[in-house]
């Protein structure tokens, strides 16, 4: 099957001479970060998954001031323009039987990401519209067929996995009552524990995206009544899947602040050329994590794989997802845990054991090439 091609966020609709004039006002509304047109790309469901549709967010990081924002403007984070024309869909977008068994005749959407806040981001300033982007795209693709849905599955990898948090409740309330409707976030976790050198980058990063971007109306406001506005609450069932090591965390958002002389740089690249010292500090992400997620492990309907594979994202991936070398707890792939979760089969938690002792993990080397 041909890989599929990027599309312009546009109406395609027929319009009234009245209606264009309201459609071209509101065209304008949801743009990347430099006032092009969002972008995804699409494969259509066949068979018996003609009417299920998996979207999936993409990830990259996030802006968090004027001058890191205008520097995606010239990149596919921050402008369409861009952007591949063509992607490969592999891993849990595969249309291939072998390596996506469960999901590979549905309606399948990756969405491109080019507002550098989780699309959550408000118009208030320069072109902060991830809400908007958001919500353009439901409308879309509720107008392709997605309105007749019977199963969905709303995913996403890092940036995107956040943007999965956050979206979940409203990807539910978009569609009818009797779809069965789930949420996949893959490392859209993030502890807001102290950097490599004890500083607490992670929680200034984010204070300041959500103060820049204005995120904090995209998030569910009976949690902001209770926590600080760059946190956000759990309150729907869905399916983790993180590295327990928490890859992304050892360098915060920002390497060259959080390391600054390259210590961690071979660590980071290959778990193996880790010292005592580093990984007794990714133990210690681990414990924490375990910690911040033991209350999400009572939610009725959630799910969550959490392995000691060094690796940053897992389901866009063949090699990762579902394949005869990827990483297992107790014997099971992501793939195959996920699609036990989502299809009620049987309740999946599975916490992997510290590194090093999972074997499989071993099978995850991408520092060469």
């Amino acid at each position: 099957m041909a890989n599929p091609r990027l599309r312009a966020l546009i109406w395609w609709r027929k319009w009234t001479k009245r209606e264009w004039a309201i459609a071209v006002v509101g065209f304008h509304n949801y743009l990347c970060l430099d006032g092009s047109l969002p972008g995804y790309h699409f494969q259509k469901g066949f068979g018996s998954g003609s009417n299920n549709w998996l979207l999936h967010l993409e990830g990259g990081g996030w802006c968090n001031s004027v001058a890191s924002c205008l520097s995606r403007k010239t990149t596919p984070l921050g402008s369409s323009n861009f952007m591949e024309q063509q992607v490969g869909f592999a891993g849990i977008l595969s249309s291939d039987t072998s390596q996506n068994p469960d999901f590979f005749n549905w309606n399948k959407v990756k969405i491109r990401y080019c507002d550098g806040a989780s699309f959550a981001g408000h118009p208030d300033k320069l072109f902060f519209r991830g809400q908007l982007i958001w919500e353009a795209f439901m409308d879309e693709l509720l107008s392709l067929g997605m309105s007749n849905a019977k199963q969905a599955l709303l995913s996403g990898c890092s940036a995107g996995g956040l943007a999965t948090f956050i979206h979940c409740d409203e990807f539910r309330d978009r569609l009818p009552k009797h779809v069965t409707v789930k949420c996949l976030a893959d490392a859209g976790f993030f502890l807001d524990e102290p950097d490599i050198l004890g500083n607490r980058t992670i929680r200034s990063f984010y204070h300041d995206v959500v103060d820049l971007q204005g995120v904090a109306k995209s998030l569910n406001m009976d949690c902001l009544s209770r926590m600080e506005s760059f946190k956000a609450g759990l309150q729907f069932s869905l399916f983790g899947i993180q590295c327990n090591s928490l890859k992304a965390h050892v360098t915060s958002a920002d390497p060259d602040v959080s390391d600054p002389h390259g210590e961690w740089r071979p660590c980071i690249l290959n778990i193996h050329s880790c010292n005592p010292h580093q990984l007794e500090i990714l133990q210690g992400y681990r414990s924490s994590m375990l910690k911040a997620l033991s209350e999400s492990q009572q939610i009725q309907g959630g799910g969550m794989f959490i392995n000691s594979c060094f690796i940053h994202c897992q389901t866009w991936m063949a090699e990762t997802w579902h394949s005869p070398n990827s990483p297992r707890i107790n014997n099971k792939t992501i793939a195959e845990s996920v699609s036990d979760w989502y299809f009620d089969r049987r309740a999946v938690k599975q916490i992997d054991c510290p590194y090093p002792c999972n074997p499989t993990c071993y099978n995850m080397d991408f520092t060469r090439g």
